[in-house]
């Protein structure tokens, strides 16, 4: 299984505290929290004329999220209505008679799907809590079944079972909080059976591979807290035994098992364990050894693999992402398919987001870093394509900025590699200012070529963007993912300091107006920032963003807590006084008299991940100081802002706050 990389995801309108306040059903210290007058008038500071509105790009979509029926007789997605709800819809691809299935109320529908041609399923948490709940209901609205009705549990999708369609695989945290076990349900009666138990919470299980029947052959068991075991068993009724043992420094995780052999212990595996990048290679887990090698690429991690159901489980395409999304046609029909879809969509990148079990009808998404998205429905039987719909009509390709993938040396003689977009103003020798935006995570994530609605916005108002896949970042191997180690604070932050004099040789970047914005691990890198380079940058916005290593640690959801021994290795280690002296240096909130720019913090309360102390603490102290330092609380919002009008809030404060500094 692949191993866990910790990263760094009431009230609807931010409030005007006073005394009557019941401050005590509120989190964190809402007296800091500015009011909704002092963050309308920051919004206000935004001048002139805009051919678009921030609503243009932050309203969600008439519609989205199109799925076929497995047996494509039904069409599903998701509706705006007026007041901002997504539905969902389902419409007869023979009638074209539509319906509503799912009504999204108070608490957001996080993600759908198809369980079997009957019946879809969904999941809800509350407030942004991320304890995800699932629910079943019918294809007319009706029989609607919430499937996990526990408090404080979190269900994760493991297997869906499309060889028994009214059951699926899914783990929870039920028994225990820390830990995660798989269960069999019944998605019409919510009949859940234990498949087995994780009950050695110091060295627990953290991920099972069942087969497409529903069979437990592997697991994969922390010891040591940074070791990995995974286990095996040649048949329902055998022994599980160890097959290979690695830390987490490495991968080794079963993608699929192969069904084209007659040998049922063969399976697709991502691994690096012979190689710097993540690489498919093919594994007997009976004789404990590797076949051979499927692909690899030198610069880039393996993404994964597809295959065709339909015909026999034959390998139709790998994929990665590179500077830009990459996906490398194996089977006949999916050469052909691709070559196909190439002459259709030119340059644009496409994908096959859903297809009929048949392969008769394929939905196909298409965008580009200029178009937010369009869908197509490819008939493989007539040989033609029909657009159903373009997500965001009225954002015109031609307004749009360039997203241009960069790579440069840092200090230390690593490449670097990340993207610029670039406003159509910057033309005959004129410069902008420039917004840099480190991604969250640290460890793991990236950033990729493609229509980004904040960087379009940006780019709308005058401002370059620039995003850089700092060390640890996922997707350029171990041995950068592994330059990050301990780094937080340090030379993550010199990359992105390198990034900005590489961007400054480019005779674009105004050098006087450079600002950072950042969520999660990106608004500790913001907060960092302008803690150690106060010169370098003009202002800064910290979203949802760790600012005191000690807190956020103690402030760790249970099921994190099993790999704070990694947390300790990768991050660093709260119990060894040399890691201590540069988490005090390197945590924002313990350095904040070294903040001289303005600063926006922007905070949702239920967060789970970055506990609302972590910002308080920084608007606390900088306002101690004199420094008027806007704050923006959503109530019902956890990490990051998931309805659509605290979304559009946060976006008119933020574009008041960069015109106020650097216009």
């Amino acid at each position: 299984m692949k191993k866990l990389l910790l990263t760094g995801i009431a009230f609807a309108l931010l409030l005007s505290v006073n005394a009557q306040t019941e401050t005590k059903q509120m989190k964190g210290n809402p007296e800091l929290v500015s009011s909704e007058e002092a963050l309308k008038e920051l919004a206000e500071q935004e001048k002139g004329s805009y051919k678009y509105a921030v609503e243009d790009y932050f309203k969600r979509p008439s519609q989205s999220s199109f799925q076929f029926s497995p047996d494509g007789k039904y069409v599903s997605y998701k509706q705006r209505e007026e007041d901002g709800k997504n539905h969902v819809y389902i419409k007869n691809t023979e009638t074209d008679q539509i319906s509503m299935a799912i009504e999204e109320k108070e608490e957001l529908v996080r993600g759908y799907g198809w369980a079997n041609e009957n019946r879809l399923i969904y999941i809800m948490d509350k407030g942004g809590d991320e304890n995800y709940h699932l629910f079943a209901i019918d294809l007319d609205g009706k029989n609607q079944v919430e499937l996990t009705p526990f408090d404080g549990v979190k269900v994760n999708i493991t297997n869906s079972l499309k060889e028994q369609k009214d059951y699926m695989i899914i783990s929870m945290n039920k028994d225990n909080p820390q830990v995660f076990e798989p269960y069999k349900i019944n998605i019409q009666t919510a009949e859940i059976e234990k498949l087995y138990n994780n009950d050695d919470p110091a060295n627990p299980i953290s991920g099972y591979d069942f087969d497409k029947d529903g069979n437990l052959k592997a697991y994969t068991k922390q010891q040591n807290g940074t070791e990995y075991v995974m286990y095996y068993r040649t048949s329902p009724t055998a022994e599980f035994k160890p097959v290979m043992q690695t830390s987490w420094k490495d991968n080794f995780y079963i993608i699929r098992f192969d069904y084209t052999t007659d040998n049922p212990h063969d399976a697709y595996v991502m691994s690096n364990l012979n190689s710097n990048t993540n690489e498919i290679v093919l594994y007997d887990f009976e004789k404990n050894k590797e076949i051979k090698k499927i692909y690899s690429n030198e610069t880039f991690d393996v993404g994964g693999m597809s295959v065709s159901r339909n015909r026999g489980f034959e390998t139709d395409y790998y994929y990665y992402n590179g500077k830009k999304y990459h996906m490398v046609p194996v089977s006949e029909t999916a050469k052909k398919l691709h070559e196909k879809f190439e002459r259709q969509f030119g340059d644009k990148e496409f994908n096959v987001s859903s297809k009929t079990d048949e392969e008769d009808k394929y939905l196909i998404y298409v965008t580009s870093d200029k178009l937010y998205g369009k869908y197509f429905i490819y008939n493989a039987i007539e040989d033609t394509f029909k657009e159903i719909l373009n997500l965001m009509p009225q954002l015109k390709e031609e307004d749009m900025a360039e997203m241009r993938p960069i790579k440069f040396e840092s200090r230390d003689g690593l490449a670097i590699y990340g993207y610029l977009t670039i406003p159509n103003t910057v033309k005959d020798g004129n410069k902008v200012p420039m917004i840099v935006n480190p991604h969250g995570g640290p460890y793991g994530p990236r950033d990729s070529w493609g229509f980004n609605p904040e960087t379009q916005l940006f780019a709308s108002r005058g401002y370059a963007t620039l995003q850089v896949n700092y060390r640890g970042s996922g997707g350029y191997g171990k041995e950068f993912s592994m330059a990050g180690n301990k780094q937080i604070g340090r030379k993550m932050l010199n990359d992105l300091e390198d990034a900005v004099a590489y961007a400054k040789t480019l005779n674009m970047i105004d050098e006087e107006k450079v600002a950072i914005y950042g969520g999660s691990y990106g608004g500790s890198a913001t907060l960092g920032s302008l803690v150690k380079t106060p010169d370098l940058y003009t202002c800064g916005v910290d979203y949802v963003g760790v600012s005191n290593l000690f807190t956020f640690f103690k402030s760790f959801p249970p099921y994190w807590k099993p790999y704070l021994e990694q947390v300790y290795e990768q991050w660093y280690d709260e119990n060894d006084p040399e890691d201590q002296k540069i988490m005090k240096e390197v945590s924002p909130a313990l350095n904040v008299d070294k903040i001289t720019k303005p600063l926006f913090v922007v905070q949702g309360a239920n967060d789970p991940r970055v506990n609302i102390d972590e910002s308080d603490q920084v608007v606390e102290n900088l306002r101690a100081r004199g420094m008027k330092t806007p704050y923006m609380v959503k109530y019902d919002e956890g990490h990051g802002f998931g309805k659509e009008e605290n979304r559009i809030d946060l976006y008119k404060a933020m574009m008041g706050f960069f015109a106020s500094n650097l216009k």
